[in-house]
């Protein structure tokens, strides 16, 4: 089981490392980053309605995790794509792996956690990361971007959510997967509200085509073969696989945008991923 679970993780993280692709292609295609993702997981809630049809007496007894994977999990969807779709896929992927500093805070915080040498080392080794990542020393003359913001905040939830996943093992994972996807319509859908953001573009019937199969398909493999993969596996093999998926976004966003990293940024990207290497290899126990 664990052979088909590792494989079914390497491929899923695969299609997470690649989804920056239908993202831009659909932006340029004519649909909005906050409208996208509406529509995108507006799709994928609509697909996983029939399980969750069947596990609804499931959801008032764990209404309050469920309610905060919406918030947590929905944003993190957001502010990730929103990050993909506007900002450099190389940058934007390194600062969202800082997912291991936030997960070691999360844990303490939330789960009592101890924080050993290995993680003090890692927490150092991706703080460290960031700001070469974000220009070092010159992030302090001007302000990062709004996208490395958003591109931060996206991998701060996500390591929140993963924390309210761990914290609900009898929840049914169907049930939190169609909580994410519904938290992350009503809060795209609130975005377009506020900032009176026109909501249907004026795209052809072939764009709404792509946009179906890439959120019912792609995003529907992608998430469920994550989250039953990790479910049948050691936390820290997982952990490193995973790490496929900034690999495969970096390498196809040099391949195919010819985006590169400044040698500051490269020493920055390698220590985030020591130190994601550093926390897998801490959970197997090594």
């Amino acid at each position: 089981m664990e052979l088909v679970a590792t494989v079914v993780l390497f491929f899923s993280s695969v299609l997470w490392g690649l989804a920056w692709l239908p993202l831009k292609y659909l932006h340029e295609m004519g649909f909005d980053g906050i409208p996208l993702t509406l529509f995108l997981y507006t799709i994928m809630l609509v697909v996983i309605l029939p399980w969750i049809w069947r596990k609804r007496s499931e959801i008032r007894p764990s209404w309050k995790i469920l309610l905060a994977i919406g918030v947590l999990g929905g944003g993190a969807q957001l502010a990730f794509n929103t990050a993909m779709i506007y900002g450099e896929v190389i940058r934007v992927m390194v600062l969202f792996y800082l997912l291991p500093v936030w997960g070691v805070i999360g844990g303490r915080l939330f789960l009592g956690e101890a924080i050993d040498r290995v993680r003090w080392l890692g927490l150092g080794l991706a703080v460290s990361g960031a700001f070469l990542v974000v220009g070092g020393w010159k992030a302090l003359e001007s302000p990062p971007s709004w996208i490395d913001a958003l591109a931060l905040l996206s991998g701060f939830l996500f390591a929140m959510n993963n924390i309210a996943f761990r914290v609900s093992p009898k929840v049914d994972v169907s049930l939190k997967l169609a909580f994410m996807f519904g938290g992350s319509v009503l809060m795209a859908s609130g975005v377009i509200q506020v900032m009176s953001l026109p909501t249907l573009p004026d795209v052809s019937l072939q764009a709404w085509g792509i946009l179906f199969l890439f959120g019912a398909v792609w995003m529907m493999m992608a998430n469920l073969g994550t989250q039953w993969a990790v479910t049948h596996m050691e936390a820290g093999r997982s952990s490193i696989i995973i790490i496929m998926e900034l690999v495969t976004a970096v390498l196809s966003a040099s391949i195919l945008l010819n985006e590169t990293m400044s040698p500051t940024e490269m020493v920055g990207g390698l220590l985030i991923v020591v130190a994601a290497f550093l926390e897998a290899r801490r959970a197997n126990g090594h």
